[in-house]
Parts: structure tokens; sequence; C-alpha cells
């Protein structure tokens, strides 16, 4: 009987891909997948800062969009996530002493975050202001305390059902 060992050849370029990645956020190219098997998208780099806290049974989600108008922002429910996204455009120009500077810095964004199952689109309002996108989600955290589970120990957890007592709990 023979064994077949089969090797793997490293790749150094996806370890490398991989560190990069992870030191400076999620920059890929079209057409090049990254080492996580991730869908190939076309990311830009531009990750607003989000902050989730509760008001009451309300979640308030505040996203960072300095210098965005509210024509580059779009929020929308999609498939139970609540989903922000846009594009930053800026572009400057400058000419002083016979030199000129342009900059030109834009890039998509997309952020998502995960709504409980019984928030409807209907339960959120957002407002844009000072560059804080502001987005309130009512009754979010609604019937969301802790419920203490009873532990039975072994010998009382063994207990049957009849055939009668289990169609019940199915209704």
């Amino acid at each position: 009987m023979t064994s077949l060992l089969v090797r793997r050849r490293r790749n150094p370029f996806a370890e490398f891909d991989a560190l990069f990645q992870a030191a400076f956020g999620p920059v890929r190219r079209a057409g090049v997948s990254s080492i996580a098997f991730r869908p190939v998208n076309r990311l830009t780099g531009f990750m607003p800062a989000a902050d989730i806290t509760r008001d009451g049974e309300d979640a308030v989600v505040r996203v960072e969009l300095p210098g965005l108008t509210l024509d580059d922002i779009n929020v929308e429910v999609e498939g139970g996530q609540l989903v922000v996204r846009g594009e930053r455009r800026d572009d400057r120009a400058e000419d002083q002493q016979g030199h000129s500077l342009r900059e030109v810095r834009y890039g998509a964004f997309r952020r998502s975050f995960s709504l409980p199952g019984h928030v409807t689109a209907d339960a959120i309002n957002a407002s844009y202001d000072a560059g804080v996108l502001t987005v309130r989600v009512a009754g979010a955290y609604a019937g969301a305390g802790t419920h203490r589970i009873t532990i039975t120990s072994g010998s009382e957890s063994s207990t049957s059902f009849s055939s009668s007592e289990s169609s019940e709990s199915d209704n």
C-alpha cells in the first residue's frame, strides 16, 4: 500500500495581502480575492466610524460622515439589517504663487447593523446634522430583558410527556 502526500504550496503574496488588510482595513481591488475567501468587491477603504447606544428601549446609531451632504447618504432596511451607504466626493484645488495643489478624495462606503426581528422600517427615523448621521430605532430593546432559566438535575429532566401533553405544547 502506498500513501500519497499532497503538499500545498505556500503563497507569500496571499499572506502579505492578509497582513496588509489586517493593518490598513478593507482595501481590495476588483478581481483580486482575499485569503479568507470573502466575495470579491470593490472597497476603497473609507469606513466611517459608528457608535451604538441605548436610550431607554430605543437604539441610537451615530455614524460620522463629515463633509457629506444628504444627497451622498442613503439609509435603508435590507434583509433584517439597517444599511447606511453612500459616497464621499471631495475635490479641492488651490493656486498660490504659481503653484497649484489639487486634492481629490472619493470612495463609496457601506455599514450595516443587525436589527431585531420585531423591528420594522416604520420604527426607524434618521437625521443628519454637523457631519453626524443619527438613526433612532424605536423599540429595538423592547423585551430584551434578562430571563433566568431554572436548571434541573439530570434525574429531574428525564420526565416524559404523554402524547396529549406534547400536542398541547405545540399549539
